[in-house]
């Protein structure tokens, strides 16, 4: 497991990089041949594909950011500044890249008097591809997405050979609850974090493959909205009910911990659940709303000009 696709002298290019990449490419080719079958202004489409990634991005870094500042804070002006915006090393929200997408998606609509819901379903197939490149970037990486210690069966030793993974976890961490390196011994010369963790990362792709394969039956639903509310209410599910219990993550309310060599490995409540509660919430009210619907026959592709004149 080498975070590294390829390396040229000092340029390096990261598979975390090149995973997402082809996750998004994906979505891309799956998103403009259903907007083209359904009759949909695929120029304009493009466009927003275009864009919803380059604020997408920006949006996920923020957010990781903004809730991750302790790996920041302590690095001095201007170094701080190239440490935010280096994405091969890994760290992005994914909330934060949906929300990002989302606002380019509402702009979009909205200047050319479109149905939000009909473009925003087209998306759900490459977030959900986008989640297992991501997830499997995180595995390469290594010290992102860790999952806690457990003395269960499925429990998961890192192999001595992933040395992005031991040296991260064998650096102390001033949270005590977040410290791996009291697991961490000498193993041929190289510190080893040898407890088993849950692999967390590996969740993360299941729930992506999950939510790929079931989208394509949320978009048989002639009722715009159902594959965009669906894809939230299950992603919501997913990621806090299983990835994020067993991922190691501080507790913004610390109801309950279990972790160590004879315990679960589960922690309650993280960001990511706390957030998910009212997403769930929302996203029940609002499929309800929308089943109550009568179904809306395909668009006639219109003649709408994108912003390049497309």
């Amino acid at each position: 497991m080498n975070p590294v696709f390829l390396q040229i002298g000092t340029f390096t290019i990261a598979w975390y990089g090149v995973l997402i990449t082809l996750g998004i490419v994906a979505g891309v080719w799956v998103g403009t041949r259903m907007a083209r079958q359904r009759g949909l202004n695929v120029n304009l489409f493009s466009d927003m594909i275009l864009w919803m990634i380059i604020w997408g991005l920006v949006g996920a870094r923020l957010v990781f950011v903004l809730t991750s500042w302790g790996q920041f804070s302590g690095t001095p002006f201007p170094r701080v500044l190239l440490d935010i915006i280096n994405l091969r090393a890994g760290g992005i929200s994914i909330h934060g890249g949906l929300i990002g997408g989302i606002l380019v998606l509402i702009y979009y609509t909205r200047r050319y008097k479109l149905n939000f819901y009909q473009y925003a379903d087209l998306c759900v197939p490459g977030v959900a591809f986008g989640i297992i490149g991501g997830r499997l970037g995180n595995i390469m990486n290594g010290t992102d997405t860790v999952g806690r210690v457990t003395g269960w069966p499925i429990g998961f030793r890192w192999p001595d050979s992933a040395r992005a993974f031991h040296g991260g976890m064998c650096q102390p961490n001033p949270n005590p609850n977040m410290d791996l390196s009291q697991y961490c011994q000498e193993i041929g010369g190289q510190l080893v974090m040898t407890a088993p963790v849950h692999f967390a990362q590996l969740y993360g792709v299941i729930i992506g493959i999950i939510l790929s394969v079931v989208s394509y039956y949320w978009l048989r639903s002639h009722k715009p909205g159902w594959a965009f509310w669906q894809f939230w209410l299950w992603y919501s599910i997913l990621r806090a009910g299983w990835e994020e219990t067993f991922r190691l993550n501080p507790l913004t309310f610390n109801s309950y911990l279990s972790q160590g060599l004879d315990k679960a490995g589960i922690g309650l409540f993280t960001d990511t659940q706390v957030i998910s509660i009212p997403l769930i919430i929302v996203s029940i009210i609002l499929l309800i709303r929308i089943r109550k619907q009568p179904d809306t026959p395909l668009p006639v592709e219109t003649k709408v000009d994108s912003p390049a004149g497309g």
